[in-house]
This record gives structure tokens, sequence and C-alpha cells, in this order.
């Protein structure tokens, strides 16, 4: 795919002031083809709605959960010296923050056409540049345009009524027209790599719901502390909590893209997501349609993934949690990952910096398992209180009907980009 560099609009959201897209930020719900039928703010759009072009919706991907080249890793450590620090399991970045450059999320997004997997968690430095070079946009968009996977051929169904969704929202989402992102966490992997880091600075956890020590510890005694462990429960929260940040960066990065762009939309929380992740018990709404199970002990279903799409790391995808340990460490020092020689990387000398890092070894390995066995035995499900998959925060981008705006606000409702978009990412539709 190739940008057209004469197009203004592009040119516009390249230059967009960062301030102005702070400041201008809003949450903009009418789109072209929207109804509100009745209260003080009633109006019908006049118009049929317009889906986003190929090049919006790209830019508005690439925004949310673009890969931005090798980050820099944890620099330093004393417990760890010489060593680098191996909290990592991804070597490349993205437009949002990941804690420890854990990155358990992944991005799911549906439009007119069908669903889509949007999968940049594990691409190294998709494109590469030189500190005094512009971004090659067409290398860029091509190169995340390629990490698109189809997973449906119609517009993921999402009844617009509660309990589906909040009643704020059954006008105005997943209309035709818009492109709706779902970031997606693996909070099973989050919980692995918190697992890793805990043992790594010589702490372990303790059955806080139960009041117990994880039997078998005491043998890794040599390497985590049993006199000063950590609550089950403290690391489910932090784990989620972490994780959680992702999901909502990730949308606040495709947020500002929409000022930038002119387009309407907003991130929001106000859908249900078993609904959207496919364990409503409903099978006429479907989701996503992630495996998930119940169990008399949880008060909610737990899905743990898509099958061959996105898998937790936790049963049933993986045996047990050893399998599992294993499976994240090969992610962390295999090929590809963050801490393998091989692995280019932004420093002169890459590979000693990532060869530098200590490898988890078959004990290390095992105190990590055991602990995660052990929840997963006792709780039926890993993590042991939280789902195994998360998600909260949703984007919705959408062409703005501007006479909404117009009718019922003040003056700057809209920003100049809202104001000349259609003129510029348009010149063939008026509106």
């Amino acid at each position: 795919m190739n940008t057209n560099t004469d197009l203004p609009g592009l040119k516009t959201a390249l230059e967009f002031p960062l301030v102005e897209a702070l400041f201008g930020r809003r949450a903009r719900r009418f789109s072209i083809g929207a109804s509100i039928p009745d209260g003080p703010l009633a109006f019908t759009s006049h118009h049929q709605p317009l889906p986003l072009s190929e090049l919006e919706q790209m830019m508005v991907l690439t925004a949310a959960a673009g890969n931005t080249g090798w980050h820099h890793m944890i620099t330093r450590h004393a417990r760890y010296a010489p060593h680098l620090s191996n909290y990592s399991a991804a070597a490349g970045g993205r437009t949002f923050p990941s804690a420890a450059g854990f990155h358990t999320s992944e991005i799911f997004f549906t439009n007119d056409d069908g669903v889509y997997f949007f999968e940049t968690r594990d691409a190294g430095a998709l494109v590469e540049r030189q500190a005094d070079e512009d971004i090659n946009l067409d290398a860029l968009l091509a190169a995340h345009r390629q990490r698109i996977r189809k997973l449906s051929d119609t517009r993921l169904h999402i009844p617009p009524a509660e309990p589906y969704m909040e009643g704020h929202n059954t006008w105005c989402v997943n209309l035709p027209g818009s492109l709706l992102i779902i970031p997606v966490g693996d909070i099973a992997q989050h919980m692995i790599a918190n697992l890793c880091f805990l043992v790594q600075n010589g702490y372990c956890i303790y059955d806080d719901i139960n009041r117990e020590q994880i039997p078998g510890l005491e043998k890794f005694k040599h390497l985590v502390d049993l006199e000063a462990p950590f609550p089950m429960t403290f690391i489910d929260q932090y784990s989620l909590t972490e994780c959680t940040a992702e999901l909502s960066t990730s949308c606040y990065a495709g947020m500002l893209m929409l000022q930038a762009m002119g387009l309407g939309g907003w991130m929001f929380d106000g859908m249900d997501r078993h609904v959207i992740l496919g364990a409503s018990g409903d099978s006429d709404v479907p989701g996503l349609g992630f495996r998930y199970d119940t169990n008399e002990r949880w008060a909610l279903p737990n899905p743990t993934g898509l099958p061959g799409v996105f898998e937790a790391y936790c049963p049933p995808h993986y045996p047990d949690m050893y399998s599992a340990v294993e499976a994240f460490a090969k992610r962390k020092f295999g090929p590809g990952g963050p801490f393998h020689p091989d692995t280019p990387g932004p420093w002169k000398e890459s590979a000693k910096v990532r060869g530098s890092a200590e490898v988890h070894s078959e004990e290390f390995k095992d105190c990590v398992a055991l602990m995660a066995q052990y929840i997963y035995d006792r709780f039926g499900k890993f993590p042991g209180t939280i789902p195994s998959v998360f998600i909260l925060t949703y984007l919705q981008a959408h062409h703005l009907d501007l006479e909404f705006y117009d009718h019922h606000f003040q003056p700057g409702a809209y920003l100049k980009t809202h104001a000349q978009h259609m003129a510029n990412w348009h010149q063939s539709n008026e509106i």
C-alpha cells in the first residue's frame, strides 16, 4: 500500500502539534449515519455511514499498537550486576508502554468487512531509521499491514442493548462505518512474568486466601526468602493492573491520532468483556469466540484464549504450568527474544548487551512453576483470583457528523482537523 503523499490530511496529521492533540482531545461520539431519537440532543444524521479508508484505518491501528523499533530494556539493577536485568519478554517497543517490557497484550479489531487480529507483540524493529531521518511512512504502514490476520468476514456482533453494553452506548458503539479496536491482555502470562521477577529478586508468594505457604517451596530457600513472602492476591492485582495499563494507553495513543487526523471517536469501557470475548453464555452472541471455563468456585466464567490466535500461558493451552513457564522462558531467551544474542538491537554492541542477561536456570524455572502450578491446582485456574484473559478499554474511530455539533454546540466543539477532514482526506466525498 502506497500512501498519497500529496493528501493534505496526511501532511496535516504528521505535523499536528502534540499539545493540540492533548488539549483538543474529546469523546466525539456522533458519527455520520448515527441517530439520537430523543432528549435535549436529539438529532438524526442526514448522511449514510462512511467507513474509514484503508489508509485512515492503518494510521489509527499503527498509532494504537504500532511497533516503534527496539526498546531500550531495563538499564541497570545493582542486584543483577554485571548482568543486564532480564525482565523483558519482547525485544520490540510499541506505541504504548509496558511494565518492564513484558508486553503481554495484543489487538483485535472489527469494521464493516470483518474481525481481525493485529499482531505486534513479538515483532522486532519492523522499520529502522537513522537519527537524522524522517519516518518512512509507506514502509511503516506496509510492514504493519502484514501483521493483520482476518478472522471473520462480518462485523463483530454486539447487540446494541443492555446487558451486552452500557445503555449510554447502545446508540453509538460499533455502528456501520466505525472501526472498533479491542486490546486484549494475557494476564496469565503477565503473572508468570511477575513470578519470575520475584524469584529473580529473592522473593516468593504465599496463599493468603487459604493462609498457607506453598508446599515444596522450602527446597528453594536458597533462592527465595520464605520468611517474607508476598501475598498471592497482591501479585494478582499487580499483574492485572500492569496489563490494564497496556490496554488503556494503547487506546490513548490511538485517541491522540484521531485528533491529528480529524476523526471522531473515543476510548471507553462500556461493553461487557465476557460478551466481547465470547463468554456471555448466549450462543447467538459468540463474540470473539474465546475458549472459557466455568467452575462453582468462581463468580464469573474464565476466558483463556482463542486457539491458534491468542492463547493465554495456562491450561488448557498448555498441558500444565511447568510447560507454560518453559514457553515464557523461550519467548525471552529463544531466537528473536530480548535476551538472545542474535536478536538485533539499538546498542553499538547489541549481541554483547543482550547476551549478558542471566538465563533462567532449570532450578529457577522449577521454582516459578511450582508456585504457578500450586495456584492452578488450588483455584482451578491461573491466576487464582483474577481472569486469565482480560479486556477493559476500547477505542472507536469514525467519521464525525459536524452538523450535529453545529446544531447543538457552541463553536469549538471540534478541531480544525475535523472541520477540514472530508476535504483533506476524501476529496471525492462531499459531506
